[in-house]
């Protein structure tokens, strides 16, 4: 599935009363990992009830079915690329709160956390929590963070990351302890919580104990120059950056709080992550998570990757998948004997039209801000057809909004404009004065020029290519040349962030399982990465530094709205603020759906236990298999 990389975070409010959340307080009698024994028989490693912290985290419920497991045997997995190893950060969901999979919060490494007013949160760490190279994780981690990175000059040139400003002011941070920390602001920060529990969460720690080596606070500069690659000059920045990468997981020295730790240096061809011996998870009968001893990432090309799935050459397989594998990974399973299940991806819409608001073209703007035209095109396509030839009729017809599976969804929020009419598609382009037409057929516009739509993608997926070729023969019917052109990432941010492009063809909105306590922030210009209204939403984001204020009644109604979900804590202005910018979106057509609910093929060892059948496959919230905690399956012999 693709997703915004380039976009600002999307925000998940977090609960604002006096809540408290916290982990059970008895603990299992603690079981020894077999593939350990030796190493703390000999002494390399203390016995578990040295490494485990003294509350650890318990998992009792299996969201596969198949639990609880047993300890023992490794996990290979398929990559294409080395840079793919930030992908077991994704699947670790290693987090200080989690998400389950009704999209609550729950902590997970924190022992507990309450927020108060929605402006003041303490955080409780684990006793005896350590990182996996067997030094204590503390609130010393949190402080160097704050202090050492976010407020440093030269690492944070910006500043703390806006999660952590409310009105442009920072939290006053208070260590209490070494197991508790405070953040306090004066107005209610709705984004704080969630924004531990993303994909790519905001870090509010680092390992002090090895980073300081690195930090010039803390070590002389002729100590860290011996760190720079060679031929670099001594520069203590560069190097502290290109070794504290949490996300990236490219550092095998770096120590971790996930399941599995990188234990091979790039490049190679084959990555192993062994198990984390102090890892916070156990099970209910006492065993420490995770079961599978290591996982193992393997280099393949990307296209072979489906075929080496299918022949069972991975245990667990998501990434490099999509469903027009799907007949050929089935066909593949009656010999290989895999298991080929279908979860379904995170997405408003599989692709989605964005006509630019802040296009620099006078004439195209003025058609683009003017609602009848942009129904008009949303009528013109036939989703139901873009489904049975591109997504074998397992898709859902929609527009680009929130999903079933959320408490918010209303069916006509994914119907509304988005039928396929084409009497009432060319009767509002009449209106808006495309009522000529040329030699060709095709409509001219006011200022003589044909009506011409270049919409700009950078996807290489092959069904988005193939969309947009039927949505060409769609958009001829009712009189608009429509053209497609592929870019590079680059080109394709520059060009529709600086209003060159007219239009431009993505994934769909990200926040598609939303509940009331999720912020509606992606459904109102406040990001530059909103492509019908980057522009607006970069003028957000800079504080008015960049980009221009939004001018359009609609869309500045959102930001309204927005603030209303942001100032309030009561569920019931909460849902109203909610409710009223999907209407609006609906109603305005923002950006033209195509359809969603496509099917993920995840192909599945015989031998891998808990691994549910059906699941949600998104980025965010859940990265991915992530959702379903990975360090929970198991592997039968």
């Amino acid at each position: 599935m693709k997703r915004r990389d380039f976009t600002a975070s999307v925000a998940f409010g977090a609960l604002m009363g006096p809540v408290a959340f916290g982990a059970r307080a008895d603990v299992p009698k603690l079981q020894e990992v077999p593939s350990l024994a030796d190493k703390v028989k000999s002494g390399a490693l203390p016995p578990i009830d040295k490494r485990v912290p003294q509350e650890p985290s318990v998992v009792e419920s299996f969201y596969g079915g198949e639990g609880p497991g047993k300890n023992g045997g490794e996990c290979t997995m398929l990559i294409a690329a080395a840079r793919d190893t930030r992908l077991m950060t994704l699947y670790a969901n290693a987090r200080l709160i989690v998400y389950d999979d009704t999209f609550k919060l729950h902590p997970d490494i924190l022992a507990s956390y309450e927020a108060k007013d929605g402006r003041e949160f303490t955080l409780k760490l684990r006793p005896g929590h350590k990182w996996s190279d067997g030094h204590p994780f503390t609130t010393e981690d949190f402080r160097y963070y704050w202090e050492d990175i976010a407020n440093n000059k030269e690492l944070s040139s910006g500043g703390p990351s806006l999660e952590l400003l409310v009105h442009g002011q920072p939290p006053k941070v208070d260590i209490i302890d070494e197991l508790t920390i405070r953040y306090t602001w004066d107005k209610p920060n709705p984004y704080f919580i969630e924004s531990q529990a993303r994909a790519n969460p905001l870090w509010l720690f680092r390992p002090a104990h090895y980073l300081k080596k690195f930090h010039i606070k803390y070590t002389p500069l002729e100590e860290i120059a011996k760190h720079a690659k060679g031929g670099q000059k001594p520069n203590w920045v560069q190097v502290h950056r290109s070794l504290d990468v949490m996300y990236n997981n490219n550092n095998p020295d770096l120590p971790s709080l996930n399941p599995w730790v990188l234990t091979t240096p790039s490049p190679a061809q084959r990555f192993v992550f062994e198990r984390n011996a102090y890892y916070y998870r156990i099970d209910g009968k006492g065993q420490q998570l995770p079961y599978m001893d290591r996982v193992i990432f393997t280099m393949a090309a990307a296209n072979l990757v489906p075929a080496k799935a299918g022949l069972g050459e991975a245990d667990l397989q998501c990434r490099y998948l999509n469903m027009r594998d799907y007949t050929f990974l089935r066909k593949s399973a009656k010999t290989s004997g895999v298991d080929v299940r279908l979860w379904e991806e995170g997405s408003g819409s599989q692709l989605a039209l964005y006509p630019n608001l802040n296009a620099k073209d006078e004439g195209w703007r003025a058609l683009m801000r003017d609602v009848r035209f942009r129904r008009a095109l949303s009528l013109a396509i036939d989703r139901d057809e873009l489904n049975q030839v591109i997504y074998l009729g397992l898709a859902k017809a929609s527009n680009n909004t929130i999903m079933p599976r959320s408490p918010l969804f209303k069916p006509e929020y994914a119907t509304k404009w988005a039928t396929h009419d084409v009497k009432q598609a060319n009767k509002l382009l009449d209106e808006v004065g495309l009522n000529k037409r040329n030699e060709l057929g095709f409509r001219v516009l006011p200022d003589g020029r044909q009506a011409t739509i270049v919409v700009e993608h950078q996807s290489e997926e092959a069904s988005d290519t193939d969309s947009l070729s039927l949505m060409v023969d769609h958009l001829k019917k009712v009189g608009i040349k429509l053209l497609f052109k592929p870019q590079s990432l680059n080109n394709f941010r520059l060009r529709a962030f600086s209003g060159e492009a007219i239009m431009t063809a993505y994934a769909g909105i990200t926040t598609a399982v939303p509940t009331v306590d999720t912020s509606p922030k992606e459904f109102a210009p406040t990001m530059q990465g909103g492509l019908q209204w980057p522009r607006w939403g970069m003028f957000i984001e800079s504080k008015g530094k960049q980009g221009e204020k939004c001018d359009m009644k609609e869309a500045a109604q959102l930001l309204d709205y927005l603030e209303e979900w942001e100032q309030s804590a009561d569920p019931a202005v909460r849902r109203k603020a909610w409710d009223r910018m999907l209407e609006v979106n609906m109603e305005q057509v923002f950006s033209i759906g195509t359809v969603n609910g496509i099917l993920q093929p995840i192909v599945v060892s015989p031998k891998m236990r808990n691994v549910p059948k059906q699941g949600y496959y998104a980025w965010d919230p859940g990265g991915y298999i992530g959702l379903y905690k990975p360090d929970t399956f198991w592997y039968s012999s």
